[in-house]
């Protein structure tokens, strides 16, 4: 049985929750271990935060913002990395209108309006028939409020400030997935087909009926998914 440990990095005000579907099956092929990704406002820092309390090997499963900060573990300790997953996520860095939406949603968080960062981002994250999804819209929003306003902040700072991944895809020697929503609308999927361009040997799965937060919209799909690439030898 496949024991190498997992190291999942949640996404852009996202906890553990974000996969709390997959936990249990990947517990199941080994120690499950969930990055806190709220500490520090840069992706070297992150990155280097996360390594100090990661096992000395292991799976690193990360979606969108836990994409950004997976880049940055493999520049940092590509030796320690044996498989890698990049789920809804992006190579690129941000453009000059992403960082002013971004700009915008740390002015709220500062003000302590996460209710008003919760309702301009919700519509984005999911698949275009799940806005209307109230349960849906509940776990987005308790994540974002566990992961609280100062924390968001550095989130957002962290993202702004980080490096093109595009030039270091082709360094990338452990076996990689690419999973991406078909509903993408944040990192739709010609940016998951980029990297798995840019990788070699990476397989790349287009998740019917998701939007960016694929694990909570289609988790056994998902789930299925993982598994079966943490047990392919």
């Amino acid at each position: 049985m496949n024991t190498l440990p997992a190291l999942l990095v949640p996404g852009l005000g996202a906890t553990a929750r974000l996969y709390s579907h997959q936990i249990p099956a990947l517990w199941a092929l080994g120690a499950v271990m969930v990055a806190d990704h709220r500490r520090q406002d840069s992706m070297f820092a992150l990155a280097k935060d996360i390594l100090i309390h990661a096992p000395p090997q292991f799976a690193l499963i990360g979606l969108s913002m836990g994409g950004y900060i997976a880049f940055e573990i493999l520049r940092q300790a590509p030796e320690r990395v044996l498989r890698l997953a990049l789920l809804d996520t992006s190579a690129r860095p941000d453009t000059p209108d992403q960082t002013e939406r971004r700009q915008l949603t740390i002015a709220k968080a500062q003000a302590g309006d996460l209710p008003g960062i919760a309702a301009l981002m919700f519509p984005g994250l999911v698949h275009a028939s799940r806005r209307h999804d109230a349960g849906l819209r509940a776990a987005i929003d308790g994540m974002l409020l566990e992961t609280g306003s100062e924390a968001f902040a550095r989130q957002q700072t962290a993202i702004m400030g980080r490096l093109d991944s595009r030039p270091s895809l082709s360094a990338i020697r452990c076996p990689a997935l690419v999973l991406v929503g078909d509903g993408d609308e944040l990192t739709p999927p010609f940016l998951a087909e980029e990297i798995a361009q840019g990788i070699e040997g990476a397989q790349l799965l287009t998740v019917p009926g998701a939007g960016h937060v694929s694990t909570l919209e289609r988790p056994e799909f998902v789930t299925q998914t993982l598994v079966a690439w943490l047990r392919r030898s």
